[in-house]
C-alpha cells in the first residue's frame, strides 16, 4: 500500500510542480515512446545480458515485496517459537519421534500446524538440518553456530540479488538517458535549416530523454532497489531467531530458557510479549 502511495507522491510532486510552473506536457508525450523504447529497452537489455534466467524470474518475483513489504509479521515469530519449542521438547523426550519430523517435514503433524512457516524452504531446511545435525553427536555449539552464520549469509546473499541487480540497471539509467538525449541533438542538428519554434522542439524533445533516465533511476528503480534490500533485511531476523534458540538447545538450556533467548533476540516491533507467548506455550502443551 505504502508502496503505491510512494509511485502516486513522485509522480504528482514531479509533473504537478512542472505543469504549476506553466510546463506542458505535450513535448514530453509526444517524445515519451521514442525515449522510453530506448532507454527502456537499453535497461531491459542490459539487465538481461548481466543476469541468469533464473535470476531474472526471482528479480520479477520479487518486485512484488515493495508493495507486500516484508514476509514475517509479529505473529510469526510468536508462531516460529512455539513450532522450536515443541521440536525441542520432542528431541530431548524422544529422539527417534524428532526423526520422522524433521526427514519429512511436509508429512510432519508439528510443521503443520504452521503452514506459513513450512511452506519456506529456508527457514524449515535450516530447523531440521540443525536438528539432524545434533542427533548426530554433531552438537558443540560453537561450530554449529559458525555452519549456521555461514548458512545464513549464503541464504541472504542470496536474496539480496534481486535488490542489487535492481540497484546496477539505476545506476546505468542516467546514462542510458544521455545516450537518448544525446541521439535527439544529432535528430536535431540534421534539422538546423527548420525556423526557432520547431528547433525548440526537437531540443526539448532531446532533452526528455536526460529527463527520463535520471527520473527512472532515481524516482522508480532506485527507491524499488532500496525496498527490496530493507524487506530481505527485515526477513532475515526470522532466520537469525532460529540461530540463537537451537544454539541455545545445544548448550542444553531448559527449553523455556531456550525459547526466551530467542525472544529477547526478537527485534522489538515484532517481539512477542512475555505474556502473550507464555500462554501460546501453554496451548502447544496442552495439545500435545
Amino acid at each position: 500500500m505504502f508502496g503505491i502511495i510512494g509511485i502516486v507522491v513522485i509522480f504528482v510532486m514531479v509533473f504537478g510542480g512542472y505543469l504549476a510552473a506553466g510546463g506542458k506536457m505535450t513535448i514530453i508525450l509526444n517524445s515519451l515512446p521514442f525515449e522510453m523504447m530506448m532507454i527502456g529497452g537499453a535497461a531491459t537489455g542490459a539487465f538481461v545480458i548481466s543476469n541468469e534466467p533464473s535470476a531474472i524470474k526471482h528479480t520479477l518475483k520479487d518486485l512484488g515485496k515493495v508493495f507486500r513489504g516484508r514476509k514475517w509479521k509479529p505473529d510469526d515469530y510468536r508462531d516460529l517459537l512455539c513450532l522450536l519449542f515443541e521440536l525441542i521438547r520432542i528431541a530431548r523426550a524422544n529422539p527417534v519421534e524428532l526423526e520422522g519430523h524433521i526427514e519429512s517435514p511436509d508429512e510432519s503433524s508439528v510443521f503443520s500446524k504452521y503452514p506459513k512457516i513450512s511452506a519456506d524452504k529456508d527457514v524449515t531446511q535450516l530447523i531440521c538440518d540443525t536438528l539432524r545435525s545434533a542427533s548426530m553427536n554433531y552438537d558443540d555449539p560453537h561450530q554449529v553456530e559458525e555452519v549456521l552464520d555461514k548458512r545464513i549469509e549464503a541464504v541472504i546473499q542470496h536474496q539480496m540479488h534481486s535488490s542489487h541487480a535492481l540497484q546496477t540497471v539505476a545506476d546505468g539509467l542516467p546514462a542510458l538517458g544521455i545516450v537518448a538525449a544525446v541521439l535527439g541533438v544529432i535528430k536535431t542538428m540534421g534539422s538546423i535549416d527548420q525556423p526557432p519554434e520547431i528547433l525548440g522542439k526537437l531540443i526539448g524533445g532531446a532533452l526528455v530523454g536526460t529527463f527520463l533516465g535520471v527520473f527512472l533511476a532515481y524516482g522508480l528503480v532506485g527507491p524499488f532497489a532500496s525496498k527490496l534490500k530493507a524487506v530481505v533485511e527485515e526477513d532475515s531476523h526470522f532466520l537469525l531467531l532460529v540461530r540463537e534458540v537451537l544454539i541455545a538447545n545445544l548448550h542444553k538450556h531448559a527449553t523455556n530458557i531456550c525459547i526466551e533467548v530467542g525472544r529477547q533476540n526478537t527485534p522489538g516491533d515484532k517481539r512477542p510479549e512475555f505474556n502473550d507467548l507464555e500462554e501460546a506455550l501453554k496451548a502447544v502443551k496442552s495439545a500435545a
